[in-house]
C-alpha cells in the first residue's frame, strides 16, 4: 500500500500518511525507519491506534523497552504502553512530568545505550498547552561555526538529575537534592556525540549541569548558549496535537520538552519506547 512522507522544516519534522491497516507492513516500515533518520521526527496524522496495534508497530520498527523502569526513583514497573499524565507515571511523583516542561534527552544519565525512538499516541488532549517541541540536535551541531566545533569536540559535560528537578522546585529539601545525587542520576557525556554513522550532534539539554575540567559559570554559560542556539525556530518543530495524533521521534538526535498544561485537564498520552543499541560516547 501506499505510503506519503512530506517534511515540515528542512532542518526536522515530517508528516506521515499511511493505511492504518497496512502500517506495519514490510515496505512501509521500511520507509517509515528511512524517515525517522532523515527527519528525525514523524507526525502520522489521526492514526488512533489502539495499544495493541501500537505496540505491533514498535515491534517492527525495533526492540519494545520500557524506559520508566530504569528512570532514578522509579520503584514500581510499568506496562509496556503506559500513560504519560499527572494522574499515573513515573511511580506517580508529579515531578518527574513537570520536569519535562524543559527541554530533555531522554535517559542521558542512565548507563546504558539511550531509547533510540519514542511513539506517543494522544488520547485526551488539555484545552490550553500540552503542545510537544522538538530541537535537531543533528542540525544545530551541523549549522556551528567550524571554528567552534574543533572547540567543543573534545568537552565532556556532567549531567545530572538535579538541575532539571531544581527547576520545578522553589526551595528543594536537602533530602531531594540528595535522592537527585545518587547513583543513576549523574553521568559524564561528550558534549558532541559521534555516532556509529558518522553524523555529530549536540548533547544538551537542562540535564547538562557543567563542563569538566571548566569553571563553573563559563562551563554553564556555554551550556546555556548552546541550549539557546539549538532551540531557534530553524531547528525546532512544535507539535499541536490532535486527538488519535501518533508521533514518532529519534530520541538520539533531538530534545524535546512539552508546553506546561493544567494538571486537572485530565490530558493523557500513551507511550512506547524502541531500545537503543549505541552508548553517547
Amino acid at each position: 500500500m501506499s505510503i506519503t512522507v512530506e517534511p515540515i522544516k528542512p532542518a526536522i519534522g515530517a508528516v506521515v500518511h499511511v493505511d492504518r491497516d497496512h502500517l506495519c507492513d514490510a515496505d512501509n516500515v521500511r520507509t517509515v525507519r528511512e524517515a525517522l533518520e532523515k527527519h528525525s521526527v514523524l507526525v502520522f496524522p489521526r492514526l488512533d491506534l489502539t495499544d495493541a496495534e501500537q505496540l505491533a508497530f514498535t515491534d517492527s520498527l525495533g526492540t519494545r523497552t520500557n524506559f520508566p523502569r530504569y528512570m532514578p526513583n522509579s520503584t514500581r514497573p510499568m506496562d509496556d504502553v503506559y500513560r504519560v499524565g499527572f494522574d499515573d507515571t513515573f511511580d506517580d511523583r508529579k515531578e518527574f512530568v513537570q520536569g519535562t516542561f524543559f527541554w530533555h534527552i531522554d535517559g542521558v544519565m542512565i548507563e546504558m545505550p539511550v531509547s533510540k525512538a519514542t511513539l506517543l499516541t494522544a488520547r485526551k488532549l488539555s484545552e490550553k498547552g500540552g503542545q510537544t517541541e522538538f530541537a535537531s540536535l543533528y542540525a544545530a551541531y551541523a549549522a556551528l561555526p567550524e571554528a567552534e566545533k574543533e572547540e567543543l569536540a573534545p568537552l565532556r559535560v556532567i549531567h545530572s538529575l538535579a538541575p532539571s528537578m531544581k527547576l520545578v522546585f522553589e526551595d528543594p529539601t536537602e533530602e531531594q537534592i540528595e535522592s537527585w545525587r545518587k547513583e543513576g542520576s549523574q553521568a559524564e557525556r561528550p558534549l558532541v556525540w559521534t555516532h556509529r554513522s558518522g553524523r555529530k550532534s549536540l548533547v544538551i539539554g537542562t540535564s547538562a549541569d557543567r563542563v569538566v575540567g571548566m569553571p563553573v559559570p563559563d562551563g554553564r554559560a556555554l551550556l546555556i548558549r548552546l541550549l539557546e542556539w539549538a532551540s531557534q525556530p530553524e531547528f525546532r518543530y512544535t507539535h499541536q496535537w490532535q486527538k488519535g495524533d501518533l508521533v514518532l521521534w529519534d530520541n538520539t538526535a533531538v530534545m524535546h520538552r512539552v508546553i506546561p498544561y493544567d494538571q486537572k485537564s485530565g490530558r493523557a498520552m500513551h507511550r512506547t519506547t524502541i531500545a537503543g543499541t549505541e552508548m553517547i560516547a
